[in-house]
């Protein structure tokens, strides 16, 4: 249970985000901070297990039907990712309360910044394909919004950076779906312990869709463009998402999945080719900036590049190395990008170019910022030194083709002189010559702290490199178990790999005092390949595809767009009748004496709605029709909806009421008579196919077998003689779940909309002052239609009622308030916010759902409620989860109605700035 009680602990922080960010205010990052160090405690008990070979595993039913499980699973490869997530987290959270100002509030960084780190935790412990992919988009999700917040220049750069990623998404749901129907099985760990099961022709497939999603994760060449445009977010998320978290996602799927291809030479010849082209491409281009956030960007493609290489090597001594140097990437990149935001922060510039003599101003960023770059060099005695000598010796090994260890380690050795040069550009260019900026001071111990203790271990590790190497091994034989991995140690004596590594110091020294002729060179040379703008002229013509598609759809008027599916309507039925052949006899009594009273009233309705001129009548005739069909459903024994219909009606007509309060009472003239004659005639056949088609299709058959089931099985299976409502909470839980989260949607959408529009407070409103008649009917009404909407949400299970009905008359409630204080804060209602009845309302359905995991039960199948004594609530699960889409729907309507009763904005005056 540690697994699911870290996943649990790391919701509630982010849960606790609220509350502390309003007490704490920046200062909250401390305590997230140690909440983080926690979860990595938890997650370092059960250590001496895993480095005996065993594994640490929880496996929850989630949707047996599919035999899919929340299935969580810890080996010590997991752990090593698992403790980077939450490691380099606790040095970002205890980093962002100096980044951050006083002023504004931050609960929406820290909430994601938390909620990523859950999700990237989620990653690395699924032990199901489907648990692994859901946790993969949320990364994806969660980053192109910490990316775009803040700024309006940071848009684009966070949707392409959201399409290259999806993309690699959609490509891994494809591998899953492949997978699951072939081996019959989503469960990963008994896929990856037999990879004889997957041959020929899936495997191909899944091994080319695993690569792309792992190559656009990571940043791989031609993927890579993506990352220096990310950079546009603040320096926490560079730092954690683009630095050390979310990128090692793709290096963590291939190390996982090189159990199931790590023996096919396509898949390690892919891996090396890729990895090494974007390792000397990436340390190239780094080479190029002077923005110092572009150059780490471009490092880390570089980087990633030489780990992804490494792994195509396939030995285990290769495995062995790409975990170590994954671990030091963490720790020097994460250092680099926090000391560069301090500099920004304090001299505010990240141009090398404007940058100078600030060692004289601060030291000690100075000395951490030479420990981290010479940890990148590979410069001994960091860990950064240890990393790369096994690297090169993992490269000197690779096999694949002739020649092909040579030319792979002298690529790698290639990429490695370009990173000295360009880290020592970074330290020169900063730090040594005259002080150009003039009234800086050294930054606070606390904001430097967290890159210190980060730079402290990347030094202290490379002598102390055995103490990690246990666990390095074994993740290495999690990954592939293919042989020993070899032990590491700081000194192997004269070797290669030493070779190599001096002549990776010696040819980026010469580098670097040439830089000035480099600069220079690099000048004159082309740009490379402009794979973002290939890119993106590919997303503009893809746009362009999609709205010439479209266009059809489109048209200038209700009436033009409403044309073809009229015309289809009466074509169709004419298909129909001519090919339907003999129909059964209706099953009991076809049409009714009430019915024909019902339709004439609803064509006179009808008549007088379509030739009404006023706006005010159009409303009451639209709900007359609408009461006239609930009137109708009552007699053909549908309560439940006929009542739901009602409200809907009722909350309708305040809805319109409260727009037509800035519009003129009167309706748009119609056509000309010969397009009124024409649409009255379409319309009269597309009504009388549509009830052709009703009463040749309906009526005609018993009860389905469906229908017989939920009939007989409503009562003795859930308790609730509502067969509706228990359909909605039992049956079909996990359908309305769905529909309860669009509807949440809609309404973040809404509020989204109009705040673009307008926002409270601002502008004047339109339409009449307070109406005394309306104000007293609201304070009569509202406290009754409150007790009775909860009455109905109780009886829901038994009697007519439910949570969605319940919630509608609540609704209604609010929006006559709405309408009769005029915007005013209605009395009893007007505190209610949409955002946390949303939250509330979808927390509580999940909880329900997820309460039942536990016990060992599918999602959404708790039941009963029980306490301790082997006692029972005298209510069911599904009145808690009823009482959440009570709040989801509520929030709906709040939202809708607070925007639609917004002021409008107000007349432009003086001159225009």
């Amino acid at each position: 249970m540690i697994l699911a009680v870290a996943l649990v602990w790391q919701f509630a922080l982010a849960a606790c985000v609220p509350l502390l960010t309003r007490r704490l205010g920046r200062d909250a990052g401390y305590p997230l901070a140690a909440g983080f160090l926690l979860t990595a405690g938890l997650l370092l008990l059960p250590l001496p297990m895993l480095l005996a070979d065993a594994t640490v595993t929880v496996d929850w039913r989630w949707l047996p039907s599919l035999d899919v499980s929340a299935a969580l699973r810890m080996d010590a490869l997991a752990l090593v990712f698992a403790l980077l997530v939450l490691g380099v987290g606790v040095l970002i959270m205890a980093y962002c309360p100096r980044y951050l100002g006083r002023e504004a509030s931050h609960t929406r960084i820290y909430l994601l910044l938390t909620l990523f780190a859950t999700a990237m935790l989620g990653l690395v412990l699924a032990n199901d394909l489907l648990v692994l992919f859901v946790f993969w988009e949320l990364t994806s999700v969660l980053s192109f919004v910490l990316i775009g917040q803040g700024r309006p220049a940071a848009g684009p750069p966070a949707v392409q950076a959201l399409l290259v990623t999806s993309g690699g998404g959609l490509a891994l749901l494809t591998a899953v779906v492949i997978l699951t129907l072939d081996l019959g099985t989503s469960d990963l760990g008994r896929i990856l312990a037999d990879p004889g099961r997957l041959d020929g022709g899936p495997a191909w497939a899944v091994g080319a869709l695993v690569l792309v999603a792992a190559f656009t994760k990571s940043a791989q060449v031609p993927f890579h463009f993506w990352l220096p445009g990310a950079m546009v977010a603040i320096t926490p998320v560079s730092a954690y998402l683009h630095a050390a978290t979310m990128v090692k996602a793709g290096i963590y799927l291939l190390m996982r999945f090189s159990a199931l291809f790590g023996g096919r030479p396509a898949w390690n010849l892919t891996l090396l080719a890729v990895g090494l082209l974007t390792a000397v491409l990436g340390a190239f281009l780094a080479l190029r900036q002077y923005d110092l956030k572009a150059l780490l960007a471009y490092s880390t493609v570089s980087q990633l590049g030489l780990i992804v290489g490494v792994v195509g090597v396939g030995t285990p001594a290769s495995d062995a190395a790409a975990i170590l140097y994954t671990v030091a990437h963490a720790l020097f990149k994460a250092t680099l990008f926090m000391l560069v935001g301090i500099i920004d922060h304090e001299a505010g510039s990240r141009d090398i170019r404007e940058l100078s003599g600030l060692h004289r101003v601060m030291p000690t960023t100075a000395v951490f910022t030479v420990i981290a770059a010479a940890t990148m060099a590979g410069l001994p005695p960091t860990i950064g030194f240890v990393g790369k000598e096994a690297i090169f010796e993992a490269l000197a090994e690779a096999h694949q083709l002739p020649g092909s260890g040579q030319l792979a380690a002298g690529l790698g050795v290639l990429a490695s002189v370009l990173t000295f040069a360009y880290a020592a550009r970074l330290v020169h260019g900063v730090f040594t010559g005259p002080l150009r900026q003039q009234e800086l001071r050294p930054p606070r111990r606390s904001f430097v702290a967290p890159a210190g203790v980060a730079a402290v271990l990347a030094v202290a590790l490379g002598p102390l490199v055995a103490l990690l190497s246990p666990l390095v091994q074994r993740a290495a034989n999690d990954a592939r178990p293919q042989g020993e991995p070899p032990y590491l140690v700081f000194w192997h004596g004269f070797t290669l790999a030493l070779g190599l590594s001096a002549l990776t110091v010696g040819l980026g020294a010469l580098l670097f005092v040439l830089h000035a002729r480099v600069d220079r060179l690099l000048r004159r040379l082309p740009t490379t390949v402009p794979f973002a703008v290939w890119f993106e002229a590919g997303r503009v013509r893809l746009l362009h595809l999609g709205a010439l598609v479209a266009r059809p759809a489109r048209a200038a008027s209700p009436a033009t767009f409403l044309l073809r599916p009229v015309l289809a309507v009466p074509l169709l039925a004419v298909v129909a009748a001519v090919g339907l052949g003999p129909l059964p006899a209706p099953v009991g009594e076809a049409i009714r004496p009430g019915d024909v009273v019902l339709l004439v009233l609803l064509v006179v309705s009808l008549a007088g709605l379509v030739t009404v001129r006023s706006a005010l009548g159009a409303v009451g005739l639209t709900g007359t029709v609408g009461l006239l069909l609930s009137v109708w459903f009552v007699t053909a024994g549908a309560p439940d909806v006929a009542l739901t219909l009602m409200l809907v009606e009722v909350l309708t007509t305040i809805v319109v009421m409260l727009v037509l309060r800035r519009r003129s009472p009167r309706l748009p003239p119609g056509g000309a008579p010969r397009a009124l004659l024409l649409g009255a005639v379409l319309a009269g056949a597309t009504g009388l196919a549509a009830a052709a088609g009703t009463a040749a299709l309906t009526g005609r058959r018993d009860l389905s077998a469906p229908g017989r089931f939920l009939l007989a099985e409503a009562t003795p299976t859930t308790g609730g003689s509502n067969v509706v409502n228990t359909i909605l909470v039992e049956f079909r839980a996990l359908d309305t779940l769905g529909e309860s989260v669009v509807l949440a949607v809609v309404a973040l959408g809404l509020v989204s909309l109009s705040d673009r529009i307008t926002r409270p407070g601002r502008g004047t409103r339109a339409g009449s002052p307070v109406d005394p008649v309306l104000v007293f009917a609201h304070r009569l009404l509202a406290p009754v239609m409150l007790v009775v909407s909860g009455f109905l949400f109780v009886r829901g299970h038994e009697e007519i009622g439910g949570g969605f009905i319940g919630a509608l008359l609540a609704g209604t409630a609010v929006g006559l308030g709405h309408l009769a204080h005029a915007g005013a804060p209605a009395p009893l209602l007007g505190r209610l916010r949409s955002g946390p009845l949303l939250v509330a309302g979808l927390l509580l359905c999940v909880g329900v759902g997820l309460a039942a995991l536990p016990l060992g039960r599918p999602f959404l199948s708790l039941g009963k409620v029980g306490l301790p004594g082997g006692t029972t609530l005298p209510f069911s699960s599904s009145l808690l989860f009823d009482l959440g889409i009570y709040l989801i729907v509520l929030g709906l309507i709040v939202a809708a109605v607070r925007r639609l009763d917004l002021p409008t904005r107000p007349a432009p005056t003086g001159r225009p700035r």
